[in-house]
């Protein structure tokens, strides 16, 4: 699990690395939320003094996740884009989270600096970034090591990408995966339970997870507002557990052929055989 970097108000930092290390558990990111005073952006925020505030607002996540032990901050922004055209300069927009980020990897080179994009959603109609290839861009021209990417399911899905293409394109920079599922209904980010509703891309979405040896964050980015959130917990671990050992039972050879062929109804038999098993 990823701790926010402003946890309960009576808890510190060093309060919550203390209860970690009680009960046995790791801290494996912190995930970056801004507060709504950044409604009119957070990096790309017009007014100069807001976006210095922050990107230091985004540092102070890094320092967090120092005292916790962890080595990665993730980054999602409610607010980084527009709502109607001519509202924005895309050019700038874009130059102002290349430079904000390029500063944020400076000043902690230690840290794996992870951006999540989003395509849509109620707080802001069209992301600056809004897709896999727009954060691939963006990942190359701030061209830090310490910079990568962390994938959404659910938002992979909303920006109509096959999830599993996605992660193979990312590759080695691909510092963290949300497994969660939905609809696919216009701008609509169901927070639906792993596999539940595309178990065929998430078949394929743990095959490229192992293809391009992903040692990155697993998390869980559901919703169980009328589920046990325990039970709901619970069966996203049992099904990620399932859907890694059926690709681990994939007949390579088969893969191959069906890949060098485009063969339809022979790649449907492999996910139908896999999912039997």
């Amino acid at each position: 699990n990823s701790p926010h970097p402003s946890p309960p108000r009576h808890w510190t930092p060093q309060e919550a690395k203390q209860t970690l290390d009680r009960l046995g558990l790791r801290a494996g990111a912190v995930c970056l939320r801004y507060p709504p005073e950044f409604a009119r952006g957070a990096m790309n925020h017009p007014d100069p003094s807001a976006r210095r505030a922050a990107i230091e607002l985004t540092k102070r996540a890094a320092d967090v996740a120092e005292i916790l032990g962890a080595e990665e901050v993730v980054v999602w922004s409610a607010y980084d884009g527009y709502d109607y055209p001519f509202q924005v300069d895309y050019r700038e927009k874009w130059t102002q989270l290349v430079d904000a980020f390029r500063e944020c990897c400076d000043a902690h080179p230690d840290i794996r600096w992870s951006l999540e994009f989003k395509p849509t959603d109620e707080n802001t109609r069209f992301f600056t970034v809004p897709s896999t290839g727009a954060a691939m861009m963006l990942v190359k021209e701030i061209d830090r090591p310490n910079m990568g990417l962390t994938l959404d399911m659910g938002h992979m899905l909303m920006a109509g990408e096959n999830p599993a293409q996605s992660i193979a394109m990312v590759g080695d920079k691909l510092f963290g995966i949300q497994l969660n599922d939905g609809y696919t209904r216009l701008a609509a980010e169901d927070g639906m339970m792993f596999g539940s509703i595309h178990p065929s891309m998430a078949l394929e979405a743990m095959y490229q997870l192992r293809r391009i040896g992903f040692k990155g964050h697993f998390y869980f980015d559901t919703f169980p507002q009328r589920t046990d959130p325990v039970k709901e917990a619970e069966y996203n671990i049992r099904r990620v557990k399932e859907f890694w050992r059926a690709v681990e039972k994939m007949d390579e050879n088969e893969l191959e052929n069906v890949a060098r062929e485009h063969d339809a109804l022979g790649a449907l038999k492999l996910v139908d055989d896999a999912l039997r098993r």
